[in-house]
């Protein structure tokens, strides 16, 4: 980015100081402060004003000031606001209207960085795209993906996170979506939304900063969606296995990529999952309402690359196959891995590590205990971890494979290197609060 300070200024309605100076990043992190960086000195666990000679000894060239504040650095251009993290927000939308690009943006309770990934993936064969890095997803993650765009962006792809009601909508105001996409509504933070209508209708908040003459795409299968859109003027169209406006025929399901087939052409996409082909379908619609061929975007679906840690093909010491799901995770996001890793065809042992499902409320441990379900006979063995798998545990006396239970992770880490086999292939799924990244690690 390439903004002058008087340039800042003017977004803030503030006087400048040093008109002509160059800005070329903004950082909230002092740790990441290079030459030409405006510092944004937020309230976190620590107030980001006590880093502001920090910042300015890595090359800082201003900073933004709450003017309450008395004690004024020097040696460094002041711009002193009101409120820090408002004139952040302020001065990403700022930015993001003069770079003008077409802005893409994606929620739901599962597959979000997924979709993101494979959005980018394809529009990016006809456009200079920028997407969400990692999970910068919210309120401070976002105004920074806009500030970190190059000034050539063409299409933004935002995605947007929430856990309370009122969330995606300040999101959706600020970055005004020229096309957005609901992946699903599940169960994540039903703890905060009371019900799975509520977090559909959180998730509905994606349309209140969308542009009239905008796009919208939404699940087939999601009847909550429906009476939530009849007064909106934007073209919707829906997705679905089977089913929907954009629909797909699963062709083939391996462990490295799945095939299927949209009105007769044929995709592939590099990682397993019926769940996943509908995040393609996203990708899809995106890409048709941008106007790219189906060549471009069979390329792009192709070609795209996951995000770490969402569906991730890892390698044991002993040569067993990995499969890391850990990010996150809900009982509709757990139960679609599930069956699609208990339909791989696999020469060893097919395992599971399951973790705890965080955030769901007083239904927790029903919820934990319909994985069975998911589960029947297609597994060798399961390792639960956690206090709520052990309503898992009990569901599943029925399981003809060994099941084991563990309240620390010490000792599964220390069952799973006894029992691992090299000729195994082995899930892990679980909230990303319950650490299975640690066991990969170990593994």
């Amino acid at each position: 980015m390439k903004l002058t300070i008087k340039e800042i200024a003017q977004a803030l309605n503030i006087e400048p100081i040093d008109a002509d100076k160059l800005v070329t990043s903004v950082e909230f992190d002092s740790r990441l402060i290079t030459e030409g960086s405006l510092f944004v000195p937020l309230a976190g666990t620590r107030d980001g004003h006590e880093f502001v000679q920090q910042a300015i000894e890595q090359g800082a060239v201003a900073t933004l000031w709450d003017k309450k504040r008395t004690n004024i650095p020097e040696n460094i251009t002041v711009l002193s606001v009101a409120d820090v993290k408002a004139a952040f927000q302020q001065l990403a939308v700022y930015y993001q209207e003069k770079v003008a690009p077409k802005v893409v943006a994606i929620t739901g309770s599962n597959g979000k960085t997924t979709t993101k990934d494979m959005t980018e993936a394809v529009l990016a064969q006809k456009f200079q795209t920028y997407k969400t890095q990692g999970n910068y997803n919210n309120d401070l993650g976002m105004p920074y993906t806009m500030l970190h765009m190059p000034d050539t962006t063409e299409v933004l792809i935002l995605e947007m996170g929430m856990d309370h009601a009122g969330e995606i909508a300040f999101l959706s105001k600020l970055a005004q979506p020229d096309a957005a996409a609901i992946t699903l509504i599940g169960e994540a933070h039903i703890e905060n939304l009371g019900s799975r209508a509520g977090i559909a209708k959180a998730k509905m908040e994606i349309t209140e900063g969308l542009k009239a003459e905008g796009y919208l795409v939404v699940p087939a299968d999601e009847p909550l969606l429906l009476p939530l859109m009849t007064d909106l003027t934007q073209k919707i169209e829906t997705f679905g296995l089977d089913k929907g406006d954009i629909h797909a025929t699963i062709v083939e399901e391996t462990k490295d990529q799945t095939t299927f087939t949209i009105e007769g052409e044929t995709f592939r996409i590099p990682v397993l999952g019926s769940y996943n082909v509908k995040n393609a379908l996203i990708a899809y619609g995106f890409g048709r309402y941008f106007g790219l061929t189906n060549e471009e975007i069979v390329r792009g679906l192709a070609t795209f690359q996951l995000t770490k840690n969402r569906t991730q093909w890892l390698k044991a010491s002993n040569g067993a196959d990995i499969l890391s799901d850990v990010y996150n995770a809900n009982p509709t996001a757990m139960g679609l891995v599930l069956d699609s890793f208990g339909r791989l065809e696999l020469a060893g042992r097919r395992l599971a590590v399951l973790a705890d499902m965080l955030e769901l409320g007083p239904d927790s441990k029903q919820m934990h205990a319909q994985m069975a379900e998911h589960i029947g006979n297609q597994y060798d063995a399961i390792f639960l971890y956690g206090s709520e798998m052990a309503s898992l545990n009990k569901a599943l006396v029925e399981f003809a494979g060994k099941v084991y239970y563990f309240e620390e992770k010490d000792a599964l880490i220390k069952t799973l290197k006894e029992q691992l086999l090299p000729t195994d292939t082995l899930l892990l799924k679980g909230s990303n609060g319950m650490g299975l990244a640690e066991v990969i690690a170990q593994l």
